[in-house]
């Protein structure tokens, strides 16, 4: 089993730079862990300290028990594909997959084997004799692909590898590339900024902010249970609603309306609610949870729209995903804010209540 095991990892470039700060966590074989976060969270600079391509501060990388840090890349059995294709432009795509096999010294009859194996789990059997100036994107990164995957290696790392693909092309590359490393049953690591990749990729998902994983969870516990503010304003499409309501013993108050306070919170002067718009509906009924507001901008998003709404009352502004069959424009309506639905957060260190 090439379990992969990081442990206190810390890279310190100086006292005020320090891209991984403390990262510990585990990937079996057969998970997919996606490293998730905005540019400049260490996510990059943490593949490259798991790859032996930057060596830590301190802390430890072990593969199957084994301490790496001493080991050098190409000796630690990962294959790692880039952002770039990073392609020799001279050779064919069949010469470029067997580049790391070659330099193995292994039988040309295990090489073609191997070459023809993964072009055909990739569909690029028809091109191993173009070169990659005669290949499209989508071609060329299925390519760095099939080279990664013909090294059979204990862990595969994936550095951004659809960020310059076109939206469709990016959508058809990853659904090969999620049935692609099921099969392959190898822990793998992959970064990037793109919460739709993380989120139909992988098992599961380290939200990076600042160096340091600010949750570690399956995709749909991320999105359910967002453990701060941080992961819950950055996972998600639209973006959650955060609205900082004050608080007056057990109540906060949103406009007119009063909410019940979780218990931990009750003495709170403020706190921030978090709802997502897709679970801000139209209101069919009087309750406490329905509120009033006039529509400002309306967002039109295909199958919904995303209607901005001022809340009576108040300064507050929250968004919802309401059907774009309906004319929003100009119009004040009641939302109604489903209670099982809401997320609190604390108002001064950010984490979930």
């Amino acid at each position: 089993m090439a379990k992969l095991k990081l442990q206190n990892l810390q890279k310190k470039y100086r006292a005020d730079v320090i891209p991984v700060k403390d990262i510990s966590l585990e990937i079996d074989d057969g998970e997919f862990l996606t490293l998730l976060g905005p540019s400049g969270c260490g996510k990059s600079t943490l593949l490259r300290l798991i790859a032996g391509l930057e060596a830590p501060t301190r802390g430890e990388v072990s593969i199957g028990g084994q301490n790496v840090n001493q080991t050098a890349p190409g000796d630690r059995n990962m294959a790692m594909v880039f952002q770039s294709y990073a392609l020799y432009p001279h050779m064919t795509a069949a010469e470029n997959i067997a580049t790391a096999l070659k330099i193995r010294k292994m039988p040309e009859a295990e090489i073609k084997r191997r070459v023809n194996e993964a072009a055909h789990k990739l569909e690029l059997t028809s091109l191993l004799n173009r070169k990659p100036g005669q290949m499209s994107g989508g071609q060329r990164q299925r390519v760095a692909l099939a080279r990664a995957l013909v090294r059979n290696p204990e862990v595969f790392l994936l550095d951004e590898p659809l960020s310059n693909l076109d939206a469709l092309l990016r959508e058809q590359v990853r659904a090969q590339m999620k049935q692609l490393f099921k099969e392959q049953n190898k822990p793998v690591v992959y970064v990037t900024h793109d919460q739709t990749e993380a989120m139909t990729l992988s098992t599961k998902v380290a939200v990076l902010n600042q160096g340091m994983i600010q949750q570690l969870d399956p995709p749909s516990r991320i999105y359910s249970h967002p453990a701060n503010e941080f992961v819950a304003s950055f996972v998600g499409s639209p973006q959650m609603n955060l609205l900082t309501l004050r608080c007056e013993n057990d109540k906060a108050f949103l406009g007119k309306n009063q909410l019940k306070l979780p218990a931990m919170s009750q003495k709170a002067a403020q706190i921030v609610l978090g709802i997502r718009p897709e679970d801000v509906l139209i209101a069919t009924g009087e309750s406490e949870t329905t509120i009033v507001g006039q529509v400002y901008l309306v967002e039109q998003l295909g199958k919904d729209n995303l209607v901005s709404v001022r809340i009576n009352g108040s300064e507050i502004t929250i968004r919802a995903l309401l059907p774009s069959d309906t004319e929003w424009q100009d119009q004040t309506i009641p939302l109604a804010i489903q209670p099982q639905k809401i997320h609190w957060f604390d108002v001064e260190t950010g984490d979930r209540l």
